[in-house]
């Protein structure tokens, strides 16, 4: 096809795209005539409602500790913690692993970008039990919970390009592929596909967890 057919065609579908995105724009214009006054009032009063739930189920996150990215005391405080909030993102990490500090980094900003799910931290040293029922031997390590159940790990940076240099909005593509945050972007690849020699990329595939509460089937390995 030649190249002038090529851009004729192109500019019919972008006409056609714009008359299309028009007429909904119409639509909706003439829907909001034909309203009367009393229709008006209750679509404001719904929206206003709205807002106001919103921002209700807000400061009720944060009166659990969302927002901010914490480190609790020992694996005691962590079923609490867990209990009391849908979604939980929890760092194992260790003192002496330099790779903890840039989790750290990370979690701290997406702690308040996304209200909606609970960000905290633990010193393995400091949780034997969690770290033998969770099968935990390789730090760091992100443990994604969802009602109580731990729905998949982040272990490692295998799953963030395998370099010590992965982006925050990487490490948030790889939380929403859990749906343990409100995730509003593609799934089906991370957010930048932009690759150095030696980097990698793992591909994420939804994990079936089995058993109750803080229990799961995946594997871990060593260091």
């Amino acid at each position: 096809m030649a190249g002038g057919q090529t851009m004729d065609i192109l500019a019919k579908v972008l006409e056609q795209s714009a008359k299309l995105m028009e007429e909904k724009v119409d639509e909706q214009l003439n829907k909001l005539d034909r309203m009367d006054d009393d229709e008006l009032d209750k679509l404001k009063e719904r929206r206003l409602e709205a807002l106001k739930k919103a921002q209700k189920q807000k400061q009720d996150w944060l009166s659990k500790g969302h927002g901010e990215y914490r480190e609790i005391p020992s694996e005691k405080d962590f079923f609490g913690e867990v209990k009391e909030s849908k979604n939980v993102v929890c760092h194992f990490y260790r003192d002496s692993t330099f790779r903890c500090k840039i989790v750290d980094k990370h979690l701290a900003i997406l702690a308040k970008k996304h209200v909606e799910t609970k960000f905290i931290k633990l010193n393995v040293e400091k949780a034997p039990f969690l770290s033998e029922r969770l099968h935990i031997k390789v730090i760091p390590t992100m443990a994604l919970l969802i009602d109580g159940i731990t729905k998949d790990f982040i272990v490692g940076f295998g799953d963030l390009g395998n370099t010590d240099e992965f982006s925050t909005e990487m490490l948030e593509w790889r939380l929403g592929c859990t749906d343990v945050i409100n995730y509003s972007g593609n799934r089906m690849e991370p957010p930048s596909m932009t690759k150095r020699p030696g980097t990698k990329f793992t591909k994420v595939e939804k994990k079936t967890i089995r058993g109750k509460g803080y229990d799961s089937d995946s594997d871990s390995e060593d260091d």
